[in-house]
């Protein structure tokens, strides 16, 4: 298993976590990693660490780095047009059962970067390429790369290519966006380049009818920012909404802007602050907030892995670390590469499918009507100012209910 040459389709979170197990595993293991972006993608939303994660990040000796840069949110408060503070939910202060905000708060690109950093000098990393197809034989899996056309054979092949992705459409001889479940929710991220929070560490949820947010996070640079999020959440009847979003995301940045200005410009609280920042930023993402329910995460030599195999939003970046320790330990506990990956398949699959509901919860939180939204705001305050929410996870803590976590073996990792 240590003459291993493994390709690894992407360079996010998941990849890298693999990557890392896998070397501690094989040390002298062959790893490329290609990058269809020109350089490393370090930009990107709010992310969080729970369940088992928190776990595999200590014993990868990344915590005390991961605190460190942490984005320092205390809270969610719940406000209305007014800024007025409606509800309070503050970060617990455990990892083991934690809140809306986690104890590990990061964004996206910084915890990108802390992981890449652990392996960037054993790995081989092609940047502005990716792949066009692959044909697998018994020993192995041919791959064809699609701008230098060159043709090379991997013992494995490892699909973390995100949500839309390519190798997991050609695994399942499919189009990528049949695995792909709307939950009803579009988000577009982007920094505002001033304080809009005035230097709270709290962040703000702003609710409007038709299911619109704005949502302000804290940034921790010194020079004054904010991270923003403009959700729009549908119910599954309003059809005509969902394709005005969809198209707008397919037509790039530039469109779903346009449509964000005429959605939210009479939504009132600081939104025309918020869309002249939004013209203003230099990282403007939009996506849709959706599951990928794949029925199948591996094929032989091919393993989906992160947002290719069980994307699930607030909980995908965890899944993708746990499922990254978990593919390269079921390859250290086996001789053999189809059955680490059946194995793996076994553990992450129904974890994964656990970890994944409906648009119940985002429709409950976010009502379309504004005497729904008042009912929200009732129900918040009242269990907010009794203090129920922390009693409730006191309690649940005290238990023994804490965060599930994924049943899987006690790998006997080699010493470092």
């Amino acid at each position: 298993m240590s003459n291993l040459n493994i390709l690894i389709s992407g360079s996010g979170i998941a990849g890298s976590v693999f990557a890392f197990w896998l070397l501690r595993a094989y040390p002298n293991v062959n790893i490329t990693i290609v990058e269809r972006d020109p350089s490393l993608r370090l930009t990107g939303a709010s992310v969080d660490i729970r369940s088992s994660a928190v776990d595999i990040i200590k014993w990868m000796g990344t915590e005390k780095e991961i605190r460190k840069q942490t984005t320092k949110e205390e809270g969610i408060q719940f406000i209305d047009a007014n800024s007025k503070p409606i509800a309070t939910i503050k970060a617990t202060g455990r990892s083991d059962i934690q809140s809306i905000t986690s104890e590990f708060e990061i964004f996206r690109g910084v915890l990108a970067k802390i992981f890449i950093d652990l392996v960037i000098k054993r790995v081989k990393l092609i940047f502005d390429e990716s792949i066009d197809h692959f044909e697998q034989r018994d020993d192995g899996v041919v791959v064809t790369f699609a701008k230098s056309k060159e043709v090379k054979v991997y013992d494995l092949l490892v699909a973390a290519d995100g949500l839309g992705s390519k190798v997991r459409g050609m695994m399942l001889n499919s189009k990528p966006q049949e695995q792909l479940y709307d939950e009803g929710v579009h988000v577009a991220y982007f920094t505002i380049k001033s304080d809009l929070l005035q230097s709270s560490r709290m962040a703000k949820w702003y609710n409007s009818t038709g299911g619109r947010v704005i949502f302000l996070r804290p940034d921790p640079d010194p020079a004054g920012r904010t991270r923003c999020m403009l959700m729009n959440v549908t119910t599954n009847g309003d059809i005509e909404t969902k394709e005005r979003l969809n198209k707008a995301i397919r037509e790039g940045n530039e469109s779903y802007m346009k449509l964000m200005e005429e959605m939210f410009r009479d939504v009132g609280w600081v939104a025309p602050e918020v869309l002249q920042g939004m013209r203003q930023s230099d990282d403007f993402y939009c996506s849709l907030f959706g599951q990928i329910r794949s029925p199948k995460i591996q094929d032989g030599r091919v393993v989906l892995l992160g947002d290719a195999a069980y994307a699930t939003p607030g909980f995908g970046t965890s899944l993708a670390i746990i499922g990254g320790y978990v593919l390269a330990g079921e390859l250290l506990s086996h001789g053999e590469v189809k059955t680490a990956l059946e194995r793996y398949e076994e553990i992450m699959l129904p974890f994964a499918k656990n970890s994944q509901g409906g648009n119940t919860a985002m429709l409950l939180l976010n009502p379309q009507t504004q005497w729904g939204i008042r009912i929200r705001n009732g129900i918040l305050g009242m269990v907010t100012w009794t203090k129920l929410d922390r009693l409730v996870m006191t309690a649940a803590s005290a238990l023994g209910f804490t965060e599930k976590k994924v049943s899987m073996p006690d790998y006997q990792w080699p010493a470092e």
